[in-house]
């Protein structure tokens, strides 16, 4: 059907001119910030850092985080040419410097990739110059799984980063 088709095509344009980037996050938004900004009840002391919109939407539907994002838009990688100045780390320093509320922490929720780790470790540096807690998304075995079948890195870091049982 011929209008289908262009009642379609007249829907991506019309996302593409009314979407655009929040001004402190960086999540999609129609508004000048997005609603997860705008909401006065989440927790303006905590920051949880992603590498893409997508990640955020993942960490939402857990329904268990009510602080704030922040989305780096990717991971330092050099042989794929991306440095920190390609990505979002400045704007999340000023964020932080600026924050009308004390920061209390920040939580590098990047993947466990060699890309996500070196962009965790780079930004643990810099901010341990803010004097807030610094925390990562924890690694480990995945539940139902079995130890004889998990990889060795995944393996070593769930057996690194055990804790005490309550």
């Amino acid at each position: 059907n011929r209008q289908y088709v262009q009642d379609l095509g007249d829907s991506i344009r019309q996302i593409k001119d009314k979407i655009k980037n929040c001004s402190l996050c960086g999540n999609y938004t129609e508004e000048e910030l997005c609603d997860i900004c705008r909401d006065e009840n989440r927790d303006k002391t905590r920051i949880c850092v992603v590498e893409e919109p997508r990640d955020l939407i993942a960490l939402e539907n857990l329904k268990i985080y009510k602080g704030r994002y922040h989305i780096l838009f990717g991971v330092i990688s050099p042989i794929n040419g991306v440095g920190p100045d390609d990505l979002s780390i400045k704007p999340l320093l000023q964020r932080i410097q600026d924050s009308k509320e004390k920061i209390e922490e920040v939580i590098i929720a990047t993947n466990p990739t060699p890309e996500g780790d070196t962009t965790a470790f780079y930004l643990a540096k810099l901010l341990k110059s803010f004097r807030v807690n610094i925390t990562r998304l924890a690694y480990g075995i995945p539940v139902g799984a079995h130890i004889d079948y998990t990889d060795s890195i995944t393996l070593a870091r769930s057996f690194l980063n055990r804790k005490i049982l309550e």
